[in-house]
């Protein structure tokens, strides 16, 4: 096991790991044991009461935070015609088709976020095998594969964010940065959560939020009660 930095362990001792705090404490002891000299990225992780191995469970999505992410996400739009120049007017960082899945087969990957229209997802697909394991292949459930690419970037500029289920039953969403004000990253972190519950598959019996933790980039996990939401 890596050996924790002294900043680490000292931020550490903040936290009571025997206790399970309110959004409110939460979201204050995680900018407060932020370690790194960066603005820390705040990330909220979700154990779920489901099976990730049964289809049916699976738990895919997007949502737009209200306040934001506070970092810019560069978009490239996969688009041809009335539908490219329709992307380019919306504020999309690159447009085009066959000569952008030629830079990426080279390896390029100057952009964090894929918009394509479904018309395009054919040529899209030849590179499915690159995208996929970096996160980034498009898709209908988090509203990346559609024809009203306008609306896509408009969210996406606007501080939307994918959430999807890993192999443990746990859903990692980041909700803003450490230097957000208090109540900006309660309510992105309620607005998470509250969306989360409404996507519950019908085939999740039991507990369905069965723990809740907060932490920065690099800094110590903090228990947050679900009850106080």
């Amino acid at each position: 096991m890596a050996k924790k930095g002294k900043k680490y362990v000292e931020a550490a001792k903040l936290v009571d790991r025997t206790k399970v705090y309110s959004v409110a404490e939460a979201v204050d002891l995680v900018k407060k044991t932020s370690v790194v000299k960066f603005d820390a990225t705040v990330e909220v992780a979700f154990r779920l009461g489901v099976d990730p191995k049964k289809a049916d469970q699976q738990i895919r999505g997007a949502v737009v935070l209200p306040n934001g992410t506070g970092k810019t996400q560069r978009v490239l739009v996969f688009a041809k015609g009335e539908k490219a120049k329709e992307a380019e007017a919306a504020g999309a960082d690159y447009v085009g088709d066959a000569d952008y899945i030629a830079k990426i087969q080279q390896g390029w990957f100057e952009f964090d976020v894929i918009v394509a229209t479904p018309d395009m997802m054919g040529e899209v697909g030849k590179i499915g095998r690159v995208l996929g394991p970096k996160g980034l292949m498009p898709n209908p459930k988090t509203g990346t594969v559609t024809f009203d690419v306008e609306k896509a970037i408009n969210e996406i500029k606007a501080g939307k964010v994918e959430y999807r289920l890993d192999k443990a039953g746990i859903i990692h969403v980041p909700i803003g940065k450490v230097s957000f004000e208090d109540n900006k990253l309660v309510e992105n972190f309620t607005t998470v959560y509250e969306t989360l519950l409404k996507a519950k598959p019908a085939a999740a019996k039991g507990t369905f939020m069965k723990s809740v933790a907060a932490t920065s980039t690099m800094g110590p996990g903090v228990k947050v009660d679900v009850s106080t939401f």
